[in-house]
Order: structure tokens, then C-alpha cells, then sequence
């Protein structure tokens, strides 16, 4: 069977604006109009990053289209809102068919963050946002905190997460953590400089558990995004989105087995 991805559909700046207003964002519009923080001001950002519309609009619709229905975000932030309305979306459109589903956290968010602060923004902007739509579902969106630290992968220099819930998503969306809030060295190093880069390994420690079908989608980061690709051991497919800076995996392994061939069918069909 063949695993495929449908990609989102291309729509002009004004369209996008627009898209993201009817779904009750035009703060998100207005504040994405601000003018971007330098290069040089990289670890001194004591607020949140400003949000970048088309980014945002891709990964709406990575999920919708893709009918993906558990997700792993390492951070959190603008992204946090655009999955909730996700996988609000898929519930009320899907939920009857899955009943029967295998597979236990359905329509679930799952947040990793490193920054009890941004947590707590991302709770109540996610609070905010559910008033104002007044969703008939509401999903379940597990809000995870744990500390990042240095460590070494297949001998390379990377980071990981101490802590990481249990669940097997079936999209993963790597966005954090900031290279800037790392705890501990190893061989002396740590990434709290602005010629490094961020470098998460945690993706590729969980490999083995993902089902085929899986998409990884990797905000900017593309030294990170060559770190993983590198370091994969099944057969992946892989996308560079270069006009929206983002990188695109999807696992493409052969089926496991009935299980798994359903899941591929609802997401194909």
C-alpha cells in the first residue's frame, strides 16, 4: 500500500490572513505583521516568537488533510492553537468513524516544553481562543513540562529531554527547545551560543515505536533536520519546504500488519 501525503494547498498572503481571521486569530494576523527580532537578539527574547502565517497555515493542514489524530509538539506556542483547531476539526468530522479505532489517545495533543512560563502563556491563549468559538468537542491536550539537557547520540553532541510523555503519535511537530535554555555540558559544550544550533535527539530514540505513515514536520532547524535524516534507521521520505523554511519526514516503512493497514486506509480514504 502506498503511504501518501497530501500537501497544503497554495493560497496568496491576503488569502491565508483571511483564512486565519475566520477561525477567531485575527490577533495572531495583526501580531504577525510585527517586524521579525534580529539574528543578533537570539537568547535575549523574553517573549513569545512572533507567529509566521504561512508556517502556521501548513501545518493546519498537514494534519487536517492527512487526517492525523495524535500529536507530539516539543515546544509550544502559536502552533499549540492552529493544532487545537486541528484536531477539533477531525473530531467533529471523524470521531463516529473511529470508534472501533486502535489506538488510544485520539483527537489528544501532547505539549513538551522546557519553560513553565511559555506553558502557561500557551494554556491561556488555548483557554481564550476555546471561549471565543465555543467548540461543540473539546479535545484533551496533555500540557508536559520537563527540563533539556546536553547529552551525546551515536556520539554525536545533541540535546534531549528528560522527561517525555507516554504516547505513539502519529505526528510529531519539532519546534523546541531553544537552544538557549540547556541544561549542563558535555565535553565542556553546550549550545547557549549563537554559532550553535539546536540539535534534539529525542525524535530518534522513539523511532523504532512509530507506526508507517508517521509525519515529522521540523520548524526551520535545518541542521537539526540533517541530524535526524542522518541518523534514521527505517525508510523515511523527505520533503524540504524551502519557501516556508520547514522540513517534512514521512515514515514510509512497509505496513506492520492489520492494524496498521486500517489506519493507513483511514488516512488515505
Amino acid at each position: 500500500m502506498n503511504i501518501k501525503i497530501n500537501f497544503p494547498p497554495k493560497k496568496n498572503k491576503a488569502y491565508i490572513e483571511n483564512f486565519f481571521k475566520k477561525m477567531g486569530l485575527s490577533e495572531m494576523v495583526g501580531l504577525s505583521k510585527k517586524k521579525l527580532p534580529s539574528v543578533k537578539s537570539l537568547g535575549k527574547i523574553k517573549s513569545p516568537y512572533l507567529p509566521d502565517l504561512r508556517e502556521l497555515y501548513n501545518l493546519y493542514h498537514y494534519v487536517v488533510l492527512n487526517k492525523r489524530i495524535t500529536i507530539m509538539e516539543f515546544g509550544s506556542g502559536w502552533s499549540s492553537l492552529i493544532f487545537n483547531l486541528a484536531l477539533l476539526k477531525l473530531k467533529k468530522n471523524y470521531s463516529k468513524d473511529l470508534v472501533n479505532f486502535r489506538k488510544r489517545n485520539q483527537f489528544e495533543l501532547f505539549i513538551i516544553e522546557n519553560e513553565k512560563k511559555y506553558l502557561k502563556i500557551t494554556k491561556e491563549k488555548i483557554r481564550k481562543l476555546n471561549k471565543l468559538i465555543k467548540p461543540d468537542k473539546k479535545i484533551k491536550i496533555n500540557f508536559n513540562y520537563s527540563d533539556v539537557e546536553m547529552t551525546v547520540f551515536n556520539n554525536q553532541i545533541s540535546t534531549q529531554y528528560k522527561k517525555l510523555p507516554i504516547c505513539n503519535p502519529d505526528f510529531i511537530y519539532l519546534d523546541g527547545p531553544d537552544q538557549f535554555k540547556i541544561k549542563k555540558n558535555v565535553y565542556g559544550i553546550n549550545l547557549n551560543h549563537q554559532d550553535m544550533m539546536p540539535m534534539a535527539c529525542d525524535i530518534l530514540k522513539f523511532e523504532y515505536f512509530y507506526i508507517p505513515g508517521t509525519i515529522i514536520v521540523i520548524d526551520g532547524r535545518a541542521a537539526n533536520a540533517k541530524f535526524l535524516k542522518d541518523n534514521f534507521k527505517r525508510k523515511w521520505r523527505y520533503i524540504n519546504d524551502k519557501k516556508a523554511d520547514q522540513h517534512l519526514f514521512v515514515l514510509i516503512d512497509p505496513i506492520l500488519g492489520e492494524i496498521n493497514k486500517k489506519q493507513l486506509d483511514f488516512y488515505n480514504n
